[in-house]
């Protein structure tokens, strides 16, 4: 960067994006990034909405998770080990992190945005792939307060805290996971992206 802060690059799906959610050696991922001297990881993450107002193009700052992995993914360090280890995970996201990408995300769409819209404080559920949810589902999620989907925050953001790094996730709308209509409707936009 500019400021000389050095920065790591990994593409979680790997080269081409070849590796399913499932499939993500996430453990792997963030302790080289850990071993690399990373502090913080900012994720990017592909989401579908559960909501009419995050309309596709919208940009997400979640606050919180459900997690609907079911368990099929390694969620620890510790697993495996003669280790016992407790985490704090109320705050799945760094409150710190966050706001500090909140105001350089608002700015950038604030200049080049074209009405796109940042959402901040907002639920993603993770879970299993690569099918979405069903219909009732997806109504059911909306109940719990759930405002998105997506398939990688989980256990990425554990696992990070587990390694003590702050973790952000800017995650994108491209499909509007429809409760009551055919089909969904997607978007695809990176612009954006190269922007922050």
């Amino acid at each position: 960067m500019p400021s000389g802060t050095k920065i790591a690059f990994l593409a979680r799906h790997g080269k081409g994006h070849t590796i399913s959610p499932t499939d993500v050696p996430s453990r792997a991922n963030i302790s080289a990034l850990k071993s690399l001297g990373v502090k913080a990881i900012l994720a990017f993450s592909a989401v579908g909405s559960l909501r009419e107002e995050i309309a596709p193009g919208h940009f997400i700052l979640p606050s919180q998770v459900i997690d609907r992995t079911k368990g099929v993914r390694p969620v620890s360090f510790f697993e495996g080990t003669s280790i016992v280890a407790h985490a704090a995970f109320g705050d799945p996201f760094s409150t710190k992190l966050v706001a500090w990408l909140e105001s350089r995300v608002r700015q950038v769409l604030g200049e080049e945005g074209g009405g796109v819209k940042l959402h901040t404080g907002k639920t993603i559920i993770c879970m299993e792939g690569p099918q979405f949810s069903t219909r009732a589902e997806s109504v059911m999620y909306r109940t719990w307060g759930a405002d998105l989907i997506n398939m990688s925050v989980l256990p990425e953001s554990k696992l990070a805290r587990e390694a003590e790094l702050g973790y952000g996730c800017l995650s994108q709308v491209l499909s509007l996971l429809s409760l009551t209509l055919p089909p969904i409707t997607k978007v695809r936009s990176h612009r954006y992206r190269d922007r922050l």
